[in-house]
């Protein structure tokens, strides 16, 4: 496991120039936009992902 996943484009600009803050874990602030945020990994899902393995489309 990497020890940090970044972000790709400010959740509010879409700009690529973000940097990690000083607040601490997950923050990171945008150069572009002026605005900090943070990520934050909430859990894996009870019911995971469903595929159709119909092999078509439903109607």
């Amino acid at each position: 496991m990497s020890e940090r996943a970044a972000p790709f484009h400010c959740p509010y600009c879409g700009d690529e120039d973000l940097r990690p803050n000083e607040t601490g874990h997950g923050a990171w602030e945008c150069a572009a936009c002026n605005r900090a945020f943070q990520l934050k990994f909430l859990g894996l899902l009870a019911q995971g992902v469903q595929r159709n393995s119909g092999g078509g489309e439903e109607i």
